[in-house]
């Protein structure tokens, strides 16, 4: 009988014998763990079945895509293999999951197709680096044993996710996590976030690999039942975990505007810019909801270029009464510098509110030191703007703190929990308005009402968004879609919202702390494991 640290393959398993199968079956895993986020495809009858929805995430699919990853490094040759399979994985997730870059810059920014479709590759494989690495250390420590193997895999995917999401401003988009936020482990998101999520789906999916992969290594008798009953007793424990328990904070009514206007139109002096001063100037005249709420960029003018009086006539509409508004528009001058801003109007305050956007997108609204070569090859509007600070004042109005953000920004937890650090000046509600106009018809506006959703559950707040192609929704404090406009239309979404005080765990520690404990957990599981592997062979 072979002692248990022999390796023993079966030949074939997984395409590890067949090097041009396993990068296909990689590509493949890659592919499934984008679609895994929001599915893009109308679904049949058998796969509704299954919890398959348009635009919806599909968790078991997720988990499937990345426990084929797990089999095909386990039965990989060496580490320099693992870190191609883990390469080939993590550039077809991350272009499949942001392919929608490509209409941004080709079909509204005017880039050659072959340069955009190569942009998006290649910022996929810069990005998917972090996935080869952590595949690089996953094959070179070669643990035996299953579950320890499993619990590194874990804490190295953590790892690259958490530099992916943070280091050089920051891409995180695409997270596992995302699209675990209707599945059985979701309970753990007000505990330890997004990022705690994806680790432990990182861990099921090696675990769920370990069950199908007898071969390596060679399993002791009745193993597979311990390790079955080790994930059944995880999973039960998530479900035991005790839902952090909020305070309900009033209610407010809203109206979410939705303008619709193309974007291919939306900055034309003549087309766009006068239809959207025309709808969204009237919504805002004849609206009777305590609060209303623009898209980003709504009026898509700096003050001083608006028509004349326009901009007076919108401060005297909420000068008084019982109404007030949040109006994306930039902000400033170019002379002076500009800023993607949100204005707050109402009544009695001596000085206009607003949030100026602190996450920038680079090359959209920023432009990245020895890149403005490739800039000039788009005509992007108001492509350089001024960052603003970190955190900002909430927007209070009756009796809730509203905690805005600007399109991609609600992907960054640990910056919206900046305005968690004081309890008592917590957002009562968040609020995000976008122009997702830019990404085509759906898959984009679906991946960001995931991310909302998680928001929603990590820190117990319902989440308004509000945008000018779609999607315009209300998202509960429990993460679900209460109310919504269909893509692609005109509408005001009219709604009573429910404010929520109180801290959940993840926003309490995160406020202090950022993602450091996550970081700290995932590094000292992988020195410790590196350094009981060494010991054990002295």
């Amino acid at each position: 009988m072979r002692p248990p640290e022999v390796l023993a393959r079966r030949p074939g398993r997984w395409g590890a014998q067949w090097p041009g199968r396993a990068t296909g079956l990689a590509l493949l895993a890659g592919a499934l763990q984008a679609v895994s986020l929001a599915w893009p495809w109308g679904t049949p009858a058998f796969l509704a079945a299954l919890g398959v929805v348009q635009g919806q995430a599909v968790w078991w699919l997720q988990l499937l895509a990345l426990g084929l990853l797990v089999g095909l490094l386990r039965q990989s040759s060496h580490p320099a293999q693992a870190a191609w399979l883990g390469g080939c994985f993590g550039t077809a997730w991350l272009a499949l999951t942001f392919g929608w870059l490509f209409i941004s810059m080709h079909t509204y920014g005017g880039l050659n197709a072959l340069l955009a479709l190569l942009a998006v590759l290649a910022l996929a494989a810069a990005l998917a680096v972090y996935t080869a690495a952590a595949s690089w250390c996953f094959k070179a420590l070669a643990l035996t044993n299953q579950a320890l193997a499993a619990l590194y895999f874990a804490a190295l995917w953590l790892l690259a996710e958490l530099a992916r999401g943070l280091l050089l401003t920051g891409f995180g988009w695409g997270g596992v996590g995302y699209a675990q936020v209707d599945g059985p482990m979701a309970g753990v998101l007000p505990w330890v976030g997004v990022y705690g999520l994806s680790a432990l789906a990182a861990w099921l999916a090696a675990m769920l690999a370990g069950l199908f992969d007898r071969g390596e290594p060679a399993y002791p008798r009745g193993a597979w039942v311990r390790h079955l009953l080790a994930i059944l007793a995880v999973l039960a424990g998530v479900q035991a975990l005790p839902v952090p328990q909020g305070s309900a904070a009033g209610t407010l009514d809203v109206t979410l505007l939705q303008g619709n206007i193309a974007q291919d139109e939306k900055f034309d002096a003549t087309r766009g810019v006068p239809q959207a001063l025309q709808w969204y100037g009237q919504q805002l005249q004849t609206s009777r909801s305590a609060l209303i709420i623009t898209p980003e960029t709504a009026l898509p003018l700096l003050p001083d270029q608006l028509p004349p009086a326009y901009w007076q006539a919108l401060q005297l509409r909420f000068a008084q009464g019982e109404q007030a508004a949040l109006v994306g528009m930039p902000m400033g001058s170019f002379e002076a510098g500009y800023t993607n801003s949100v204005a707050g109007f109402k009544p009695g305050q001596s000085t206009l509110w607003r949030y100026d956007k602190h996450h920038l997108v680079p090359f959209g609204e920023f432009i990245p030191p020895w890149f403005r070569w490739f800039t000039n090859l788009m005509a992007i509007p108001l492509g350089d703007f001024t960052r603003g600070a970190l955190p900002q004042p909430t927007f209070d109005w009756q009796g809730q703190r509203l905690g805005t953000s600007i399109c991609f920004e609600n992907l960054f937890g640990e910056e919206l929990a900046a305005q968690f650090a004081v309890p008592e000046r917590a957002p009562t509600i968040l609020v995000n308005i976008s122009n997702l106009g830019w990404f085509g018809a759906h898959l984009a506006m679906d991946q960001h009402l995931q991310i909302a959703r998680v928001r929603s559950l990590e820190f117990d707040r319902p989440y308004l968004l509000a945008t000018n192609t779609g999607r315009t929704a209300v998202v509960d404090h429990q993460g679900r879609i209460s109310a919504a406009l269909p893509n692609h239309v005109a509408g005001a979404l009219q709604a009573q919202v429910q404010g929520r005080g109180g801290i959940t765990p993840y926003a309490w520690w995160v406020a202090r702390w950022g993602q450091w404990p996550l970081a700290g957990l995932g590094a000292g599981v992988v020195v410790l494991l590196w350094w009981t592997r060494r010991q054990s062979k002295k």
